[in-house]
């Protein structure tokens, strides 16, 4: 039986309120479980820049989850900041950091949401800072349903990873989001978009795994999104 790979996760932070009056650190559960699931070890990073290659030197893959926040625009050239965006830069640094050392040392990386996005980013792409004010006619990508049903449908690019993996060309997925891919960062492949041109998923080539999703695998909302974790936990195992 093959050593299960521990798949690091990255968390969200909040200030204090709520939970504590201290800042504390969130990840939602479904995160974690659909990594075990997939036969994997949830891993968790808290956001210290001195333990990124310490981190790097005992994982197998990276989780990088959505959450309460924006990409900085800064990051990506924009000189104008939308009045919806929200900034976590503690947030943000350490992921960059993170998806820089895992692209490097060629590790499976998983961007669900905000992780999909800032992955493009690392790579040299731009972001849409609000959706409905850069796409006429969109979808409602936040959806005022639970995340635990579908929303809005989705083609599978053919040729693709995805579309090796779950073997289909169509896909009802959720939706959580008010920023979207805008700019494709080096070596980007999509391979999944929403009906009004949003991207919903690309991958990059070049490494071994390293895949961006705009929607929520994580609630398991279809027998696909399970199979995209259990893909990406099994080449996390491939030593």
């Amino acid at each position: 039986m093959s050593k299960k790979p521990l798949i690091g996760i990255t968390f969200d932070i909040e200030g204090p309120g709520g939970y504590s009056n201290f800042p504390w650190y969130v990840v939602r559960e479904n995160y974690c479980s659909s990594v075990a699931e997939a036969g994997g070890i949830p891993f968790p990073l808290t956001h210290d820049m001195d333990l990124v290659d310490s981190y790097l030197s005992l994982m197998s893959g990276l989780l990088v989850t959505g959450g309460d926040y924006d990409v900085d625009p800064t990051l990506y050239g924009a000189t104008t900041h939308h009045p919806t965006v929200k900034t976590k830069p503690q947030r943000t640094n350490f992921e960059m950091a993170m998806v820089r050392a895992a692209l490097t040392k060629n590790i499976p990386i998983l961007g669900i949401c905000g992780g999909h996005q800032l992955i493009n980013v690392v790579l040299g792409g731009t972001l849409i800072q609000h959706i409905p004010d850069e796409i006429p006619n969109s979808l409602e990508h936040v959806q005022p349903t639970p995340r635990s049903k579908p929303w809005h449908p989705i083609k599978i690019e053919k040729d693709t990873l995805l579309h090796k993996i779950i073997t289909s060309e169509d896909l009802q997925v959720n939706s959580g989001h008010h920023q979207a891919i805008k700019s494709l960062g080096q070596g980007i492949v999509v391979n999944a978009l929403a009906p009004d041109g949003v991207i919903e998923g690309f991958e990059v080539p070049e490494y071994r795994f390293c895949m961006g999703l705009q929607w929520h695998p994580e609630f398991l909302v279809s027998v696909q999104d399970g199979m995209i974790f259990e893909a990406f936990v099994k080449e996390a195992t491939r030593e």
